[in-house]
């Protein structure tokens, strides 16, 4: 058990022991300043995991519902919101994304909190109300638990990783869990969970600490349970609500928390894999109201329920409003029913008509501009988007020859559109132009056919699924409202090319900018193959590369290690091998986990440039937290250091990626060279949420980061009007956002990609939108000589080798004599230029 970050902020009179440190001083109210010993910080209690138990309502379980416990065995008692426990399986993959359940209020001094999560579709009785409440269906034999100090997930997928992790308070792997502390606690099984003792003795050694025993689960009154034997009967007789009462008119069901009885209608899907397993089942007749659904998502965890698609059924159950990830995302609630019984009245039945998604059916604006949430709003389908599919939610949807919007991904699922004319990308996308406009004909695809019997297509955007896609709605929250398909379309290829750049003139500078995803030795050969031939035959052996996502040498080991040098050699020589260049490289490595991304994987930014065409200006000095300065000699403009960075310890950068600037000289002329990674969109709440407008809290350390990077280039055009500056990189915003407004306004920089046709301005997919968030931003004087090239390489296409698309940049650098200039734009740009 690790004392989380800010538990000094949380617990009242009580030191707990992550709070101190053996050498920590604090200091108290009255200014003294106590020294503790080691012995009192080994020994000052905090909140700890106390209970575990995955076999909620399978076969066999007494209880319906998996559940998590907390103890607080200090003296004082410990506030939780914003803390959060989270659920990984015993074997997680690079890919595996941890599951979130939100927690607030407080644990009480000597007290137990009660997390309620998933249920299944068996066990007799109902937990004590529970103090928290998630959907996450844990499995009963082998996991890991974390108590964690934020609602983030978790990145780290080690016992090593989670250990060095300051955010894990606690943690609990159980079974065959390859995340543990020490070793792992004993397996749980449908029957029993795993307890500390009622000391809450924390050795920080899962197998020492826990064992198996009948479930105990107590809340934070004490209560334990509804002491019933008896499940809830098989209903008979349809009961009084249907489901569009159950559905009510809101995004929230009004009868949530409740027990419904002999609710009828026909089972239209079966979810017969995964953690969560279930039913669709719709009332065939409804109530002609557009704004309630007519079915509902009968939720079984990780049973396979007995039921066949065209069975006519009465369920009974309790009412869930299901919200999927972190508390602060405000995510939709999904409608289902939990610890159901169900009773098959007749097989075979005819199942109700799908609604049909023709390119006018879905409301063209997306969501309502409510200033807030709108969950308790009555939906307006005919209106906006996303209330047409809360309407819709678990009801039977198709879509007949659907055009690819979002490649395949790693999870087997795909983006088309039902509005095949808006904002239609050149290569078959749809471009995301505008915060008032985020295409709301997207709609995610997932396939409920056994990939046995239909493996998932593996398609690339302009690609179409020709024919019938249909299959009950649903949502997650990657991504929001999706079709999980019982009937998939064939998959019609277009023929879709990676594109190659045109030839670059002997006297122009070329520069790339190519985000290449956390590349580290790591990788496998492929990958350096990969985006080697990108940079040497599509982007034609650029002058100079501008790399974002360079990982140090071990990779996301998280082992202190920073240096890059393994990774850049190697995929120099993977350059070299496909025919480019021999490329030299600078860059700055920076304070071990300090500037973002991975865990221990320290990416950050770096400079490739081929010397036979172009020089870099070394001035030594740059290191991890020296800012570099503009510097003036002998009327000469150039930096205080080359490569250098751009205040590096300013608050704008904290736990981000610090511009890398240089200094390069081509053909005697003089290039200032900018190469950022802002600060990512992490944290940002969804366009699919509940918040609308969505709140895009991300933005203000961006704009922070603008901001500086501006300031940056004022001074340089400021000590020389005609200096050649380049700012580049994966900007993490789009041309319309404020982070580019900061940069381009009042005669700051110009962006080449706002030349191009609206629906070329795109280097990124992201759940189906094509969007700009690359950026090669340039200075006015030079901007009349650019050429300026989006290359798609990889956003559109289901294999790539990075998730962006690299571009790339040419013009002839200013020489600093304007008549010198003046007769070069006569000759090579036909007299355009600033006069």
């Amino acid at each position: 058990m690790r004392p989380p970050k800010s538990l000094e902020t949380r617990v009242r009179l009580s030191y707990p022991r992550s709070a101190l440190g053996a050498a920590a001083a604090v200091v108290l109210a009255s200014g003294a300043v106590f020294v503790p010993g080691t012995a009192a910080v080994a020994d000052a209690p905090g909140v700890v995991i106390s209970e575990v138990y995955g076999g909620g309502g399978n076969s066999g379980a007494t209880w319906r519902n998996d559940f998590i416990e907390l103890g607080n065995p200090g003296g004082a008692d410990v506030g939780l919101d914003g803390w959060s426990v989270q659920y990984l399986p015993a074997q997680p993959g690079a890919n595996t994304r941890a599951q979130v359940t939100a927690l607030s209020g407080v644990i009480a001094a000597d007290g137990r909190y009660l997390v309620q999560e998933g249920a299944g579709s068996g066990g007799t009785r109902d937990l004590p109300a529970a103090d928290a409440a998630g959907g996450i269906a844990m499995a009963a034999g082998q996991g890991t638990v974390l108590l964690v100090d934020g609602t983030d997930p978790v990145t780290c997928r080690t016992a090593a990783e989670c250990a060095a992790d300051d955010a894990v308070v606690d943690l609990v792997g159980y079974g065959a869990a390859a995340i543990h502390e020490t070793a792992p606690a004993p397996a749980g099984s449908n029957t029993a969970s795993l307890a500390r003792d009622g000391g809450l003795a924390d050795t920080d050694d899962n197998s020492a600490d826990f064992t198996a025993g009948d479930p105990t689960p107590t809340n934070s009154a004490g209560e334990t349970g509804d002491g019933g034997d008896g499940g809830t009967p098989e209903p008979e007789e349809p009961g009084e609500l249907r489901i569009h009462d159950i559905q009510g008119t809101t995004r929230v069901s009004p009868q949530a928390g409740r027990p419904v009885t002999g609710v009828p209608g026909v089972v239209t899907a079966v979810n017969t894999t995964g953690s969560a397993r279930g039913f669709w089942f719709q009332d065939a007749e409804g109530d002609d109201d557009p704004r309630t659904s007519e079915a509902l998502f009968v939720f079984t965890g990780s049973t396979t329920p007995d039921v066949a698609v065209g069975d006519e059924v009465l369920v009974s159950g309790r009412v869930e409003e299901y919200r999927p990830g972190a508390a602060d995302m405000r995510l939709q609630a999904i409608t289902q029913l939990t610890g159901a019984v169900w009773t098959v009245l007749s097989s075979g039945n005819t199942l109700p008509a799908a609604v049909a998604l023709r390119p006018d059916t879905v409301p063209d604006a997306y969501a309502p501009d409510a200033g807030g949430d709108v969950s308790g709003l009555d939906l307006r389908p005919d209106d906006y988007a996303l209330d047409f599919w809360a309407a819709h939610e678990h009801m039977l949807l198709r879509v007949q020859d659907a055009r690819v919007v979002g490649a395949t991904d790693g999870f087997n699922a795909l983006w088309i559109t039902t509005k095949p004319d808006q904002n239609a990308a050149a290569r078959g996308g749809a471009v995301y132009g505008s915060y008032d406009d985020a295409n709301s004909g997207r709609l995610k695809i997932e396939s409920l056919i056994p990939f046995a019997e239909r493996p998932f297509p593996r398609a690339d955007v302009g690609d179409e699924l020709r024919g019938v896609t249909e299959g009950p709605l649903y949502y997650s929250q990657y991504g929001g409202y999706l079709l999980r398909a019982t009937t998939l379309g064939e998959h019609v290829g277009n023929g879709l090319e990676r594109e190659t750049t045109s030839r670059g003139r002997d006297w122009e500078l070329s520069a790339a900018t190519y985000n290449v995803e956390n590349l580290s030795p790591a990788d496998e050969q492929d990958k350096f193959d990969r985006l080697a031939e990108g940079i040497v035959a599509n982007l034609r052996s650029p002058d100079i590369v501008n790399l974002e996502e360079i990982q140090d040498n071990s990779g996301p080991a998280n082992d202190g290690v920073v240096d890059a040098d393994e990774t850049l050699e190697r995929l120099v020589a993977a350059i070299k091998d496909a025919g480019g260049p021999t490329y030299h490289w600078r860059q700055i490595s920076p304070e071990n986990n300090q500037d973002g991304g991975q865990p221990g994987g320290n990416i950050r930014n770096a400079f490739l440039f081929n010397p036979a065409r172009t020089s870099f200006v070394d001035v030594a000095g740059g290191d991890a937290t020296t800012p570099v300065e503009v510097t003036t000699r002998r009327g000469q403009v150039g930096l205080s250091v080359s490569p250098g960075r751009i205040e590096p310890q300013d608050p704008a950068w904290r736990s981000s990626r610090k511009p890398l600037v240089g200094q390069f000289r081509f053909q005697g002329r003089d290039v200032f060279v900018v190469t950022n990674h802002f600060n990512s969109k992490g944290g940002d709440q969804p366009l699919h949420g509940t918040t609308q407008p969505p709140n895009r809290s991300s933005e203000q350390q961006r704009n922070a980061q603008a901001d500086l990077v501006r300031g940056f280039v004022d001074e340089l055009t400021a000590a020389d009007p005609d200096a050649n500056v380049l700012v580049v990189g994966d900007l993490n915003d789009f041309q319309f956002s404020r982070t580019l407004e900061t940069l381009t306004a009042d005669g700051g920089l110009h962006n080449p990609m706002t030349e191009l046709p609206a629906e070329e301005r795109y280097n990124y997919v992201y759940d189906g939108n094509a969007q700009a968030l690359d950026h090669m931003l340039v200075t006015p004087r030079v901007a009349h000589r650019v050429r300026y090239d989006i290359v798609h390489l990889n956003a559109e296409f289901h294999d790539q080798s990075s998730d962006h698309d690299p571009q790339v940049l040419r013009f002839r650098p200013l020489s600093g004599d304007r008549k010198l200039d003046r007769r070069e734009d006569n000759q090579y740009y036909r007299g355009n230029g600033p006069r």
